[in-house]
C-alpha cells in the first residue's frame, strides 16, 4: 500500500502568510512530510525566500527582489534561505526548494551553485529536492551535483511552450530520474500518460486544496501532493 506524501505549499499559504518564518514553523509543527518554498537572489548575492520576482504582492516594498539587499528584504519580512533551513534543522521533513527566475524570466547567474553549496554545507543532499519550471536550471544543478534530486514543475502554459504535454515529458526525460509535479487539472486530464511516462513514484500533483479534491488525489498512485491546506490533507490521510 502506497502513502502519498503531503507537501506544504509555500509553507501553508492558506493558513499563514506564504513563505514566512511563522508559516514555516507552524507547518513544521503540523507534521508535514515535506515543505515547498521559492528562492531568488538578492542584490548582494544572498538566497532569499519569496515566490514573486517583485515585492508588491507579499510585502510593503516595490520593485524587483534582485534590486534589494538581503538586509532590506529581511526588514520587509522576506527571510533568508539559511533562516528557513534553521526551522527544519534536525527534522526529517523533505525540503522542496524551487529556483525562480528574475522579473524578466531570466535565470539568476550562479544561483544554482550558491544553493548547492548551502545544501552541501548543511549535509542536506538527501533531504533537499531542487525544483524548477525551467529544465535548463535543473540540468545545471545536475551538472554541478549529479546525485542531487530534482523535480520539474508543469502547468498548461509551460507544457504548451514545449509543444504540448507529451513533448514536455520528452524534454524532461533527458534530465534523467527527474520527478515531475503537474498542475492538478492538467494531471487529471492526462494521468494515464503521466503514470506511463514518468511513473507514480516520480509523479506529483499541485495544488489540491478543498477536502474532496485532496481526498481524491490522496487515493491516486502518485508520490506526492503539494497543497495550501496540509492540515486537511494530514487529517484525511490518517
Amino acid at each position: 500500500m502506497f502513502m502519498v506524501l503531503i507537501i506544504g505549499h509555500r509553507g501553508a499559504r492558506n493558513l499563514w502568510p506564504e513563505n514566512s518564518l511563522q508559516g514555516f514553523k507552524r507547518t513544521r509543527d503540523l507534521g508535514v512530510d515535506a515543505v515547498e518554498f521559492d528562492v531568488h537572489l538578492s542584490r548582494d548575492g544572498e538566497l532569499v525566500v519569496i515566490h514573486d520576482p517583485s515585492l508588491e504582492r507579499t510585502t510593503e516594498g516595490t520593485g524587483p527582489v534582485a534590486e534589494r539587499t538581503a538586509r532590506d528584504l529581511d526588514a520587509m519580512g522576506v527571510p533568508g534561505l539559511k533562516a528557513v533551513l534553521d526551522v527544519y534543522a534536525g527534522t526529517p521533513i523533505e525540503l522542496h526548494i524551487e529556483i525562480k527566475t528574475d522579473v524578466l524570466g531570466r535565470p539568476y547567474e550562479g544561483l544554482e551553485k550558491r544553493l548547492l553549496d548551502v545544501i552541501g554545507r548543511r549535509k542536506l543532499e538527501h533531504q533537499a529536492v531542487v525544483t524548477s519550471f525551467v529544465p535548463e536550471i535543473l540540468e545545471t544543478v545536475r551538472r554541478l551535483s549529479p546525485q542531487q534530486r530534482v523535480l520539474a514543475s508543469l502547468d498548461r502554459r509551460s507544457a504548451e511552450l514545449f509543444g504540448g504535454l507529451p513533448s514536455a515529458l520528452d524534454r524532461l526525460a533527458v534530465i534523467g530520474n527527474c520527478m515531475v509535479a503537474v498542475e492538478k487539472g492538467l494531471l487529471a486530464d492526462s494521468l494515464d500518460l503521466c503514470l506511463r511516462r514518468v511513473g507514480g513514484e516520480f509523479l506529483g500533483a499541485w495544488v489540491p486544496n478543498d477536502d474532496a479534491d485532496i481526498a481524491d488525489w490522496l487515493a491516486r498512485p502518485i508520490r506526492q501532493i503539494t497543497t495550501d491546506r496540509p492540515d486537511v490533507a494530514l487529517a484525511l490521510r490518517r
